[in-house]
């Protein structure tokens, strides 16, 4: 399964799934299935969706799952 972000940085995008699929050229299908994890992007959609978004794709994919938002900050605090 691979993890991502995708929902979160719709989110502060103020983008909707509809809005993502037509940047990317997909189906809004698509953008539900990738948030819930229910399919894998080709590499070429998860290049597209980095690109979108200004991250590196290994920020918005990921083969673990992602830390909480909570353990981020707090990890980050520490340092």
């Amino acid at each position: 399964m691979i993890h991502n972000r995708i929902a979160v940085l719709r989110a502060e995008h103020g983008m909707s799934r509809r809005n993502l699929a037509e940047a990317v050229g997909v189906n809004p299908q698509t953008i539900g299935y990738l948030e819930r994890g229910d399919y894998s992007p080709s590499l070429e959609l998860g290049m597209k969706i980095a690109r979108l978004f200004d991250a590196p794709v290994e920020f918005i994919f990921s083969l673990t799952p992602f830390e909480g938002l909570v353990s981020e900050l707090l990890r980050e605090g520490r340092s």
